[in-house]
């Protein structure tokens, strides 16, 4: 069975969250990348401690949140942007043809069952449906409902226990070495990392 990440792997295939929002800023503002990377940390932080995502949010809601909080905290620092739609667009433009015509396709050749493992806000089972990748998978384990985020172990033993089967009869596919890999293949997960180099389509199936 298959154990799978959301963000950084089907959404963007190994390409970090913070770099896809600097080369859409980098469209509409000049903004320091040690500020906005602040801005990022910040907006993750006050994501995680609050339930400002509700679970009826798509994921272009998502990402207009943390874009609305990003130019918060830039604002707070003295830079103003103003062309956060340009943002939004640019952003989520490149994960609605991403999705489509990669990874949803790299999704659909792989016959084992797969179950996600993500670290998100209570939404996925929305978000899944509006990518139209809900019928993919056995099961969600969701850190904001399952109470555990990674690189706990503890959530990589939820989904091996919601594929039904052991450690070693999984693989797990990340792209975070820290949060996906190695806490994954420390409880006896197979693994296969997302890089850009080694996208989800190079999967060996």
């Amino acid at each position: 069975g298959i154990l799978i990440d959301f963000g950084g792997t089907i959404d963007s295939d190994g390409i970090h969250w913070f770099n896809a929002f600097s080369d859409a800023y980098a469209m509409v503002a000049d903004v320091p990348n040690d500020l906005l990377w602040d801005a990022y940390v910040n907006t993750e932080r006050t994501l995680g401690r609050n339930p400002i995502i509700k679970p009826t949010d798509t994921f272009c809601k998502t990402l207009q949140t943390k874009i609305a909080l990003q130019t918060e905290y830039l604002q707070s620092k003295g830079i103003t942007v103003i062309a956060q739609d340009t943002i939004l667009d640019t952003c989520y433009n490149k994960v609605v043809k991403h999705i489509s015509t990669v990874s949803k396709p790299a999704l659909e050749r792989i016959k084992l069952p797969m179950v996600l493992v993500t670290n998100f806000y209570g939404n996925m089972h929305t978000v899944l449906q509006e990518f139209a990748l809900d019928h993919l998978f056995k099961d969600v384990i969701e850190s904001a409902v399952a109470g555990v985020r990674k690189p706990d172990p503890q959530i990589f033993r939820l989904g091996v226990a919601a594929l039904g089967l052991e450690p070693r009869e999984t693989v797990m596919i990340g792209d975070s070495p820290d949060k996906d890999i190695l806490p994954a293949q420390s409880i006896g997960c197979q693994i296969f990392q997302i890089t850009p180099s080694s996208p989800l389509s190079s999967f060996p199936l």
